[in-house]
């Protein structure tokens, strides 16, 4: 190889128009010029044969050459490095890795959504109110005195330091809202969050979610409750669901009365959930007191009306069989995954 002035700079050129598009060819441009058997040993071994005058200046011109493929080098590197980074930021690396599986709605939200959706065919209307509330929507309003023993039935989660707030202890409190704001005919249901002080259990909660209903009208009766009640219950349970109704107590109703569907006795699991009866209870109900009415300022003379409250969580046990109250709250994907691909 001749080795004078002339010769780098064609080697100059030729590593000025060198295509480093990509790694690969990246690479082999470096194992080309900078490689043990690469083109800068044979210009080296070739320098030992310049002569000794000329080998200051041949020098400069060898150093030149390794530093522009130094430097095509570095640049090529960089430009690799930044279309890595940009390929990155398209990529979404806080996703969670293996098979995405496919979402769906709670069992709680689903089956309020079908309770809701049977009364809304019926003309009920959907209503809701602050689960923060005063004890006169809660309590008062709804025939419970400060002495009345019927507070003492449900355990109250007060507010500290604000006399008179509690999380209210069912949604009985929107029906004194709307009976307060609107006059008869209200047909309505009100969805919701309640709040009770109860040890967590199998079977209770301390938060959970009820429906309940509201009919006021000029004549309404109790036969209008039972059949609205059957309606339902053979609308959710089907066509076949047979209901009775047992006498109870409940301080805003009068007549008041507890509702059981017929389960059945087929297997096992039935006569457990059903103590050998066949019957569970699936909500309360009664005729609004005619005080309840006159203190929400409608005319008891002229209107009657009904109630009826259930609890989401216990219509959502039966319907999926589900033993524990607990999984409702635990976000358990075990538990979640069993409703993939339901209907709703």
């Amino acid at each position: 190889m001749t080795l004078d002035a002339a010769a780098i700079a064609v080697f100059l050129e030729e590593v000025r128009a060198a295509d480093l598009a990509g790694p690969d060819a990246a690479e082999a441009f470096r194992i080309h010029w900078l490689g043990r058997k690469g083109r800068m040993k044979d210009i080296l071994e070739a320098f030992r044969d310049v002569p000794g005058p000329e080998k200051r200046e041949m020098g400069q011109h060898i150093n030149g050459l390794k530093a522009a493929i130094e430097a095509r080098l570095a640049e090529a590197l960089a430009a690799g490095a930044t279309e890595r980074v940009q390929a990155a930021v398209q990529e979404d690396w806080s996703r969670p890795s293996g098979a995405v599986l496919p979402g769906t709605h709670h069992p709680i939200s689903r089956v309020r959504r079908e309770i809701c959706t049977i009364f809304e065919s019926l003309g009920f209307a959907i209503a809701e109110g602050p689960e923060i509330e005063d004890d006169w929507h809660v309590f008062s309003g709804l025939g419970f005195p400060p002495e009345h023993p019927a507070r003492d039935m449900q355990d109250t989660f007060f507010i500290a330091d604000s006399p008179g707030l509690l999380l209210r202890t069912h949604t009985s409190s929107v029906q004194v809202r709307e009976m307060e704001t609107r006059q008869p005919p209200m047909r309505i249901i009100m969805p919701g969050r309640v709040f009770r002080n109860e040890a967590i259990s199998a079977r209770a909660h301390c938060m959970f979610h009820q429906i309940e209903g509201l009919c006021i009208d000029e004549g309404v009766t109790f036969a209008d409750l039972k059949q609205m009640l059957l309606h339902f219950a053979q609308a959710y349970f089907g066509p076949q669901a047979r209901i009775r109704l047992r006498p109870s107590y409940f301080p805003f109703t009068e007549p008041s009365a507890e509702v059981d569907v017929y389960w059945g006795l087929e297997t096992e699991v039935d006569r457990r959930i059903t103590k050998g009866t066949g019957w569970l209870e699936i909500l309360g109900c009664g005729m609004v007191d005619p005080d309840v009415l006159a203190a929400s300022g409608i005319d008891p003379e002229r209107y009657s009306g009904y109630a009826f409250g259930m609890g989401i969580e216990r219509i959502a046990m039966l319907r999926h069989q589900i033993g524990d109250l607990r999984a409702f709250f635990e976000n358990d994907v075990r538990f979640l995954h069993q409703f993939t691909g339901a209907a709703g």
